[in-house]
């Protein structure tokens, strides 16, 4: 099957409609990326932190920090990304 007008993702003559052939509105930056993908971890380490107080599993309990400070690691990065515009 060929391109249908309005698919185009290439920057050739493809003959859509389309003025600007990119991709920005499907894709992420990668420095946002890990910035949500920090925060969602970050949350996510919060809840088993929490889940492993309450229930008192010190297992839990660590597997929340380490994904917490992992989440905040990775957060970072995703500014550092940012600043340098990846």
């Amino acid at each position: 099957m060929g391109k249908q007008q309005g698919e185009c993702r290439t920057t050739d003559t493809c003959g859509c409609n389309k003025t600007d052939h990119s991709n920005k509105e499907t894709t992420m930056k990668s420095g946002t990326r890990d910035k949500a993908e920090g925060a969602f971890h970050e949350l996510k380490g919060t809840i088993k932190e929490a889940a492993g107080k309450l229930s008192d599993n010190p297992k839990l309990q660590v597997e929340g920090t380490v994904e917490k400070l992992s989440g905040k690691v990775q957060e970072k990065i995703g500014q550092v990304k940012q600043v340098f515009g990846r």
